[in-house]
C-alpha cells in the first residue's frame, strides 16, 4: 500500500517544522483575522502550534501581527486558548 504524504508546516512562534494536523492556522481575510479549523479558507494565513505556551508567546511578541500585518485584538487569542480545552 503507498504511504501517502504528510503535510507539514513552520509554527511562526517555535519555526518548527511539525505535521499540519499539530498546527492551527490563523488567517488574515478582508473581514479580519480568523483561526482556520479545516486549512482551507482563503486568504493569507499563518500556523501555530497547538500549545497554550506557544499561544502566550505569540500574544507577547506580537509575531502573528507582524507576519499577517493586521493588528489583532487580545480577545482573539483568549479564543484560541479556548479551542484546546
Amino acid at each position: 500500500m503507498k504511504m501517502r504524504k504528510i503535510p507539514m508546516r513552520t509554527c511562526v512562534v517555535t519555526k518548527e517544522k511539525l505535521p499540519k494536523n499539530d498546527l492551527i492556522r490563523i488567517v488574515r481575510t478582508e473581514d479580519g483575522v480568523i483561526y482556520d479549523l479545516t486549512g482551507k479558507v482563503n486568504g493569507r494565513g499563518a500556523y501555530l502550534k497547538k500549545d497554550k505556551e506557544v499561544f502566550a508567546k505569540a500574544r507577547k511578541s506580537k509575531v502573528l501581527e507582524k507576519y499577517l500585518e493586521v493588528s489583532i485584538p487580545d480577545t482573539f487569542y483568549d479564543e484560541l486558548e479556548k479551542i484546546l480545552d
